[in-house]
């Protein structure tokens, strides 16, 4: 397989995520701008946004062991896109908070298969060498559909200056019915005829992952927690999409509060996601020159900061628009450098499940989080679930800080 046939499988992956998660980014924050205009009370989209993780908290590891066995990954990558579309015709249609709750758990489970199927991928692949790149382009691509989805959903929202409650959840329909189109055209691209093998670890590399010992047997939840930075590794990356998720959920409520519209809330989350899929694009140069652990020490800790001012000074849009352009560049780097490090730490063949047991914590984080974020809220404001968030920031980033001075670089770092 030539060089350019060996690369069209991941183009064709970043595609289908940027399309996907645009659909995906148009709807989720209708989800809170419908809550809004049905009167839900902050706790309520707290736990509404809880919902969009809970079937996927139970579904995540069987996913994982069914990914091992799959030849074909293109199915599971298309069954997600497709229950993406079905969650976001379900929003455009839902008409009271329950059947909101339903259309994010439908396209959280889409999301979830959709992000197995390409991570484990990416995984099956790409040479160790490569991981770092392949995680950071589709990353990126996911990162260009949080871009284009909330510009899209907050220009449209932004169509009439004050609203009717009914125009207002007729634009969210609207929006709605937008981004099931974004995620049933990203389905074709998985139906395009390309070559694809799996690539064998670098040998060359000291570090380069093993074989399981027939002692380790299959994979487990709690063989896979047991190697050392496993757990370290998915506290980091709970925490960073906790902050994605909840600046997506409750930054929208800031807004409304210091009267700063849908379209400006867009234009600072597309900023934030902009910023992102430049760290992602850049991720091998700088894993290169820096340890993987050092980077994501700097990305937590200055994604905290940054994000924590943007509340107290989003009436400032100039402001608020550098503080997110600074705290989107860093937030963009744990993930994908989270996804090296995990499965460099395991067996080769535990990859597609140590993928899953990380995809299962953030879930996890995705439940209990806004849940706990809600609550905070309830009394200091939507203010303070982002600052609840950017404190689980700040302790992650603890836990690496003195994991690191310990230990030192580890394989999972080169």
């Amino acid at each position: 397989m030539g060089a350019r046939e060996s690369r069209t499988w991941l183009w064709m992956l970043v595609a289908f995520m940027f399309l996907s998660q645009t659909g995906l980014n148009l709807a989720r924050p209708q989800m809170s701008y419908k809550l809004i205009a049905l009167d839900a009370s902050p706790f309520v989209i707290g736990l509404v946004t809880s919902a969009y993780a809970i079937v996927p908290v139970f579904a995540a590891i069987s996913l994982g062991r069914l990914a091992e066995r799959m030849e074909r990954l293109k199915l599971m990558v298309v069954a997600g896109g497709a229950l993406i579309a079905l969650g976001t015709v379900l929003l455009a249609l839902a008409g009271d908070i329950v059947t909101v709750a339903v259309a994010g758990m439908v396209f959280g489970l889409g999301h979830l298969v959709s992000q197995i199927g390409i991570q484990s991928a990416v995984s099956r692949y790409s040479t160790d060498s490569m991981l770092d790149a392949g995680f950071g382009w589709t990353t990126a691509g996911l990162s260009a559909g949080q871009l284009l989805g909330p510009l899209l959903g907050g220009w449209v929202l932004g169509l009439h200056a004050d609203p009717s409650v009914g125009e207002r959840l007729s634009d969210i329909a609207l929006t709605s019915w937008i981004g099931a189109g974004f995620a049933l055209i990203s389905l074709p691209l998985m139906l395009v005829p390309f070559a694809v093998r799996r690539m064998p670890a670098d040998t060359s590399q000291s570090d380069a992952p093993r074989t399981a010992s027939p002692d380790e047997g299959k994979p487990t939840t709690f063989k896979i927690l047991r190697k050392p930075g496993v757990p370290s590794h998915m506290l980091a990356s709970l925490a960073m999409l906790s902050i994605t998720d909840i600046l997506t959920s409750f930054l929208p409520l800031v807004g409304e509060e210091a009267g700063v519209g849908p379209l400006w809330i867009g234009i600072l989350l597309a900023i934030r996601s902009l910023s992102s899929i430049v760290s992602r694009m850049l991720i091998r140069r700088l894993s290169a020159r820096w340890y993987r652990t050092q980077l994501v020490i700097a990305s937590l800790v200055l994604g905290a900061v940054t994000v924590a001012a943007v509340p107290l000074l989003i009436t400032h849009l100039p402001v608020a628009a550098v503080l997110m352009l600074i705290g989107g560049f860093f937030l963009g780097l744990s993930q994908p450098l989270t996804m090296t490090m995990t499965i460099k730490t395991v067996p080769t063949q535990w990859r597609s499940s140590a993928l899953a047991v990380r995809l299962t914590g953030n879930r996890v984080g995705q439940v209990v989080i806004p849940l706990a974020a809600g609550a905070v809220a309830a009394p200091l404001g939507p203010a303070g679930a982002i600052w609840f968030t950017c404190v689980l920031l700040a302790g992650s980033a603890a836990e690496k800080i003195v994991r690191y001075s310990r230990t030192g670089p580890t394989a999972a770092d080169s």
